[in-house]
């Protein structure tokens, strides 16, 4: 029997200020890598939860989400592993450092990169798609919130219940 395919789902902050994107330098196997603020959509959480989570974990700023960028699928391959990632990635706007927050592990510092940057640094870059949502952002790609929906029985698992 063949195994179900299950991609990897994860959310992505989209973070413009004063012409500038909010991205974070990371560890990965590959090295220091540029990243939005993003991560792995976690049981029993929607994705406008998990995309605040991740941002506060990524950034120490708490981020309100105002429009989704998009809905990506991309692949992720080395030797001995093969991913292929289900990406939303969110707009949005950020507050101050929450004070006590710390960056996440592995999260080495935040960065505030022009538009030009961000493409001239492509080569630093986790995924082809931290450049591809900036750019879709400064295309003007927005979608209302609401396009994502989900279902109360995702959010069950929150409070240990819920069946299938």
């Amino acid at each position: 029997m063949r195994q179900a395919w299950k991609p990897s789902v994860t959310v992505a902050a989209i973070i413009e200020q004063d012409g500038r994107f909010l991205l974070v330098e990371e560890h990965t196997q590959e090295g220091l890598r540029l990243n939005n603020p993003a991560g792995h959509l976690e049981p029993g959480e929607s994705p406008l939860q998990g995309v605040a989570r991740e941002a506060l974990e990524e950034t120490t700023r708490d981020f309100t989400p105002d429009g989704l960028v998009g809905v990506y699928l991309s692949r992720f391959q080395r030797p001995g592993e093969d991913v292929t990632y289900l990406r939303f990635a969110f707009r949005g706007s950020v507050g101050a450092s929450v004070a006590g927050r710390v960056l996440d592990h592995g999260i080495v510092r935040t960065l505030w990169l022009t538009p030009e940057e961000v493409r001239a640094s492509q080569s630093r870059h986790r995924s082809p798609l931290v450049l591809q949502c900036v750019e879709d952002h400064l295309a003007g790609k927005c979608y209302p919130l609401d396009l994502v929906t989900t279902h109360a029985s995702v959010l069950a698992l929150q409070g240990g219940g819920g069946g299938a």
